[in-house]
């Protein structure tokens, strides 16, 4: 029997004008090599007058199907919150009461379905390992987000405050500018959540001296006994929290909203701070909110500083009017910011350096030599 170059459905024609025709059709289907059952199905399909070819094996009804409402539902919610992956929509929609809602793998398959899923966004939720101090307020992170035009034409720079344990955002707040803002905007902090142990910002001029020395952030930190941290140089990986949830403000407010001016961003961030901090579940805290997680620090904020008391076994000498400290026979610039305070000098045990103490905290190492300062680190003693 001749088969080359011919189609399944034109061997199948063949076979059903042959049966027409033969009287042993027993040997017309061995001939062809297929079953009586088979040949009898190809004879009555022809005579139903549907075609030859293969019908689509797709069945007719999907009994497992997630329900149409249960799908909308979860679109909905992804329409308002475009930046929540399936897993958090599925623990929003069952916080919320819901008990229908499929599995994560499956809401993440509907989402596919849809085209909410773009493969650039999938790239970047690729699992990274992160780590965060033991308890809450142990280290809060802090930093701008980059600035945005407004439609009034300004510019806005929102500061934002992250708890490191909990993932809780302790503040967000839209500036006009990055001057004069952050004690301001800390002092709020810190009279409603109490003090951090420690303080990691970047090394912009809002938060640190200029060519390693002390601003006035710094030293307020100190005077509260706060320890300020620095990210090292071209390492934004140190403050990977923050820098984690500016893109996720990025991806589930700024791409999606625009602000008609100051007052209208700040209102739309408190409710993002809300959401964020109460209803979406955070990966790295078991899908628990980091609100339910976060408890505010047993420091309370105090109404004065008071004058810090040095132990009297090292020397202390008050720096002058314009950031200078006398040590023996040098002259030691520090800072203007330490004008007229009062710091201890520590003798180091091998001899060749001292350390420059402020309150609690060492803030520089001068060699014993030549009088010359080998850094200006901060570290609590």
């Amino acid at each position: 029997m001749p088969w080359e170059n011919k189609t399944v459905e034109d061997k199948r024609k063949e076979f059903v004008d042959a049966a027409g025709q033969t009287k042993n059709f027993s040997q017309l289907c061995r001939e062809y090599g297929i079953t009586r059952k088979t040949g009898y199905k190809w004879v009555e399909r022809w005579s139903d007058g549907e075609g030859l070819s293969d019908k689509s094996r797709r069945p007719l009804s999907h009994p497992n199907r997630t329900p149409i409402e249960v799908e909308e539902r979860i679109l909905q919610l992804r329409a308002e919150n475009p930046g929540w992956g399936a897993k958090t929509l599925k623990i929003v929609l069952e916080n919320a009461g819901f008990t229908d809602i499929p599995c994560a793998k499956t809401v993440n398959n509907i989402l596919n379905r849809y085209g909410c899923i773009l493969p650039e966004e999938s790239e970047k939720r690729k699992r990274i390992i992160r780590f965060e101090k033991e308890h809450c307020n142990e280290m809060w992170q802090a930093d701008f987000k980059g600035d945005f035009l407004m439609k009034n034409g300004q510019r806005c720079f929102p500061l934002d405050i992250l708890d490191d344990h909990s993932r809780f955002l302790i503040l967000i707040s839209p500036t006009e500018t990055t001057k004069e803002v952050v004690i301001p905007a800390f002092t709020r902090a810190f009279r409603e959540y109490g003090l951090p142990d420690a303080v990691l910002c970047d090394n912009g001029p809002q938060f640190a001296g200029f060519n390693g020395g002390y601003n006035r952030f710094e030293k307020w930190l100190m005077d509260l006994d706060i320890l300020p941290i620095h990210e090292r140089i071209k390492h934004p990986q140190t403050q990977g929290k923050i820098e984690r949830f500016h893109r996720t403000l990025k991806d589930e407010l700024l791409r999606h909203k625009t602000f008609s001016d100051l007052q209208d961003a700040d209102r739309q961030m408190q409710a993002f701070r809300e959401k964020y901090n109460y209803l979406r579940p955070h990966d790295a805290l078991g899908s628990a909110c980091p609100g339910s997680v976060y408890e505010p620090s047993i420091r309370a904020y105090p109404a004065t500083i008071k004058p810090y008391v040095y132990s009297g076994e090292f020397r202390v000498r008050k720096v002058n009017n314009w950031g200078f400290i006398r040590y023996d026979k040098f002259q030691i610039f520090l800072s203007q910011t330490m004008a007229n305070e009062y710091l201890e000098f520590r003798p180091n045990p091998l001899g060749d350096s001292f350390d420059i103490c402020y309150r609690n905290f060492k803030i520089a190492c001068c060699d014993t030599e030549k009088g010359i300062l080998r850094n200006r680190s901060i570290s609590r003693i």
